[in-house]
C-alpha cells in the first residue's frame, strides 16, 4: 500500500477540521493581540527553518534526509497543538489563530524555502522540486478544505460541531495508522537511521521550544501565551511534510518522509513531557 493514499485523506480531514474550528473572532485576535501572534509566526516561519538548517548541517545528514528535516521545519503548525495548549493551560484561542495563520502563510513559504533548499543541498543528486506542482497541491489539500470547513461552520454551525466532534476523535488514531504503515514499509531504514535522525529531531524540537520561549519572554507575553508559543513553535504538521515528500506530483520520495515520521514520534514524547511538567508547576 502506498503511503500517499493514506496521508492525503488524513491531511485533508485535518485541514477541514481546522476550518470547522475557526471562527471570525479568531482572526480578530490578530488586531486585538498582535504581539503574541507575531511572536508565534516569527518562531514558526522564520526561526524554525533557520534552526533546522543549522541542526541538520551539524548532524551531517545525507541530502534526502536534510531536505526532509527542512520540509518538516517549514510546514505549518500541527492541528494537535490546540489540544496540547488546552492541556498545558495555555491560550487556546491564540493556538487556533496561529495554526490558521501558519497554514495560510506556509502555502507560499514552503515552495520558496524548499526551492532554495533543493538547489543548495540537491546539487549532484536527482532531487528536484516542481514548485508549481507544490503550490497547487498545497492549495488543493490545505486551503480548499479549510475554506469548506469555514463556510460550513458559518452556515451550519450545529452540523459543523457534530462533524468536528467526530473528526477530533479519529484524527490521532489516523495518524497512528499512518505511522504504523510507514514504519512497516520502511522499518529497516528507520531503524538504521533512528540514532542520528532521532538525536537530530530531538535537538531541533528542544531548540524550537527554547526559541519560542525566548521570543515570548522578549515580547513580555503572559504566562498562558508563553506556553502556547512554546508548543506552537515546537509542533509542526507532520502529515503535511509527509504528503509533500511522498506525493508523485512533488518529490515522490518516501525516504524523504522518514524525518517527519521520527519528528512526530519525538514531538509527542517531548511535548507530553512539557505539558506534564507545566501542569505539575
Amino acid at each position: 500500500m502506498s503511503t500517499i493514499f493514506i496521508v492525503i485523506p488524513i491531511l485533508t480531514l485535518l485541514m477541514f477540521d481546522l476550518g470547522l474550528e475557526l471562527r471570525p473572532a479568531d482572526f480578530k485576535l490578530i488586531a486585538r493581540q498582535p504581539r503574541p501572534v507575531l511572536a508565534g509566526l516569527i518562531g514558526q516561519i522564520i526561526l524554525l527553518p533557520l534552526l533546522a538548517w543549522a541542526v541538520a548541517s551539524v548532524a551531517g545528514l545525507q541530502p534526502v534526509f536534510f531536505i526532509g528535516v527542512m520540509l518538516i521545519a517549514c510546514s505549518p503548525g500541527g492541528s494537535s497543538s490546540n489540544v496540547f495548549s488546552m492541556l498545558a493551560k495555555g491560550d487556546v484561542a491564540l493556538s487556533v489563530t496561529l495554526t490558521a495563520c501558519s497554514s495560510v502563510i506556509t502555502l507560499f513559504t514552503i515552495p520558496l524555502i524548499m526551492a532554495f533548499t533543493t538547489q543548495w543541498v540537491g546539487t549532484g543528486t536527482d532531487i528536484h522540486l516542481p514548485v508549481g506542482n507544490l503550490l497547487v497541491q498545497n492549495i488543493i489539500l490545505m486551503a480548499v478544505p479549510i475554506a469548506i470547513g469555514l463556510i460550513l461552520a458559518a452556515r451550519k454551525p450545529k452540523i459543523a460541531a457534530r462533524i468536528h466532534a467526530v473528526l477530533k476523535k479519529i484524527a490521532f488514531p489516523a495518524l497512528i495508522l499512518l505511522a504504523t504503515v510507514f514504519f512497516i514499509q520502511h522499518r529497516q531504514t528507520i531503524v538504521r537511521e533512528f540514532p542520528s535522525l532521532g538525536i537530530t529531531m530531538t535537538v531541533l524540537i528542544l531548540s524550537a521550544m527554547a526559541a519560542g520561549l525566548l521570543i515570548a519572554w522578549l515580547m513580555r507575553l503572559k504566562q498562558r501565551e508563553r506556553r502556547t508559543i512554546v508548543i506552537e513553535v515546537g509542533m509542526q504538521n507532520a502529515a503535511q511534510a509527509i504528503t509533500v515528500a511522498c506525493s508523485p506530483l512533488v518529490f515522490n520520495n518516501e525516504q524523504m518522509a522518514i524525518p517527519a515520521i521520527i519528528y512526530a514520534l519525538m514531538m509527542n514524547v517531548i511535548l507530553l513531557t512539557y505539558v506534564a511538567v507545566v501542569k505539575r508547576k
